[in-house]
């Protein structure tokens, strides 16, 4: 007789992820789930209380891939050092390339009692090492020009994942040092 596969938390976590990465938050269903996983329901919720527990790691660990990858971004160095240039080109890439994630992280109400500031900041301090930037530039209100960036670049994301936004990254970069030069001072 054939031995049963035994499905662990990580092979659930790791379908889950994978379920919310190509598909969508929504579609992360224990259905949906199980038949990604190869299982039945039963271990989903013989390892998970229920299906908020499960959503709530898969939102951590989204929250990690946007960290990693903005690591990964920022060591490309496309432009030279103006505050919020390369974040936002991080951004705006993270929702061209992983858009169901985006949504999920940056356009859910769900964000299990984390701020949008918390996501941008994420564990590497992205968005406070953008505002020390800005500071030592000598721009007065760092936090008025990031707000005043922020609408372009949020909204080039938001496009992006829409299909609405398919400027080369040329342009970005001079729309997103122009929109720098003219609020910085």
């Amino acid at each position: 007789m054939a031995r049963k596969v035994s499905i662990t938390k990580d092979m659930i976590r790791d379908a889950a992820f994978l379920i919310v990465q190509t598909e969508g938050a929504s579609n992360l269903t224990a259905r949906r789930l199980a038949e990604k996983a190869g299982c039945s329901t039963q271990p989903i919720f013989r390892t998970y209380e229920n299906m908020q527990q499960l959503n709530q790691e898969v939102f951590e660990r989204a929250i990690s891939y946007f960290s990693d990858f903005y690591n990964a971004c920022q060591k490309q160095k496309r432009t030279d050092d103006k505050p919020f240039v390369e974040f936002g080109l991080a951004y705006i890439d993270f929702a061209m390339q992983e858009p169901k994630l985006f949504q999920t992280l940056f356009l859910s109400n769900e964000r299990y009692g984390r701020s949008l500031y918390e996501l941008l900041n994420g564990s590497t301090g992205a968005f406070m090492k953008e505002m020390t930037k800005a500071k030592q530039l000598g721009v007065r209100d760092p936090g008025e020009l990031f707000m005043k960036m922020w609408i372009f670049i949020h909204g080039a994301a938001c496009m992006a994942i829409t299909g609405d936004y398919d400027l080369p990254q040329t342009e970005t970069i001079r729309l997103l040092y122009e929109c720098y030069e003219k609020n910085a001072a």
